[in-house]
């Protein structure tokens, strides 16, 4: 058992498996009935405080075919199998659900985001949490944006990645194939400054690469080009953390309301 969780923290194995890993009481009880459950991992205690919880998986047929079940586990068995440094009760492995699919992604009647190559695992984390906070449904993620199924990714999200889809797809394709009246913005150096610019309820939020940005191709199709101003100016940060920044557009956006 412990070989195998261990195994997910590679993208290779989670892709083979089609297994995640989340952790903790608050984690793996928001993503009860959002994901097929594989296997909870947990100590007798817990078991005994969520039998509710437990029979209406069995009711509901919310386990994987190949389910393993209930795994009672000791203090330190739990310790030896989890990622975290101080376990917290229970952790347990997920069916990752097909992301191939843009099912209910319809950006001219609702915002969405799209992330250009975003690397950290914390930054897309933070982002799944912010755009559950501010009611964005869906994230469309470029091939080259970090694995949302990263043990990590899942910690950071602290369960939102039970209320918010991820779509990964060619960003580039994606893109071309929104309606010409659909905006798309971006957050770019040369934009106008977003406290200023008319901002609707729909359409796209591209962020990019912690590093680089938006791509010079994805950078070709928004439409509507955004800067968060610098009030330090000469002495201020040379940047904004891509989740930070996220989250003041996201906010900015909805402040619009």
């Amino acid at each position: 058992m412990i070989k195998t969780v261990h195994s997910l923290e590679l993208k290779k194995n989670r892709k083979r498996e089609g297994l995640f890993v989340a952790e903790g009481p608050k984690v793996v009880g928001d993503m009860l009935g959002s994901f097929l459950v594989h296997a909870l991992i947990a100590t007798e205690e817990w078991f005994s405080r969520h039998a509710r919880e437990i029979s209406l998986l069995d009711k509901e047929e919310l386990w994987t075919k190949e389910a393993w079940g209930k795994v009672s586990v000791t203090e330190e068995e739990l310790r030896r199998t989890s990622f975290l440094q101080h376990p917290q009760e229970v952790m347990a492995l997920f069916q990752i659900p097909d992301d191939t699919e843009l099912n209910g992604v319809d950006p001219s009647r609702e915002l969405c985001l799209a992330l250009d190559g975003v690397q950290d695992p914390g930054n897309l984390g933070t982002i799944i949490r912010i755009a559950d906070w501010f009611g964005i449904d869906h994230i469309i993620c470029s091939k080259e944006t970090a694995d949302a199924w990263n043990p990590k990714v899942v910690q950071a999200t602290m369960g939102s990645l039970a209320h918010v889809h991820l779509h990964y797809t060619d960003l580039n394709t994606f893109l071309t194939t929104v309606a010409d009246d659909v905006p798309i913005y971006g957050t770019l150096l040369d934009g106008n400054d977003i406290y200023s610019t008319d901002l609707s309820d729909s359409g796209i939020i591209v962020m990019g690469n912690e590093g680089n940005g938006i791509t010079e191709s994805v950078r070709k199709m928004v439409s509507h080009r955004l800067l968060i101003p610098d009030f330090h100016e000469g002495k201020s940060a040379e940047s904004l953390n891509v989740a930070i920044a996220t989250a003041i557009v996201c906010s900015e956006f909805r402040r619009r309301r």
